[in-house]
């Protein structure tokens, strides 16, 4: 059960996105605020297509399994 869970494209795409968001939280707290605002702007921008990828690839595996194939790990 868990190395389906490694293996899988959504969890390891949700996993990155943690890292960033962690990532940038340390950025906006030691950086100058300049420099954390122009980042918090491009990570705003990013993180709503990251979703959208995420909930594309449920979609596909579920009209996979409702098609009778085995969906990508």
């Amino acid at each position: 059960m868990l190395e389906r869970l490694f293996r899988s494209r959504k969890f390891l795409t949700m996993v990155l996105d943690l890292v960033v968001s962690l990532v940038i939280y340390f950025v906006t707290k030691y950086l100058a605020p300049a420099v954390a605002e122009d980042v918090l702007f491009v990570v705003a921008g990013i993180q709503p297509v990251v979703l959208a990828v995420i909930v594309m690839w449920g979609v596909e595996d579920a009209a996979e399994k409702r098609a009778g194939s085995k969906p990508p790990a």
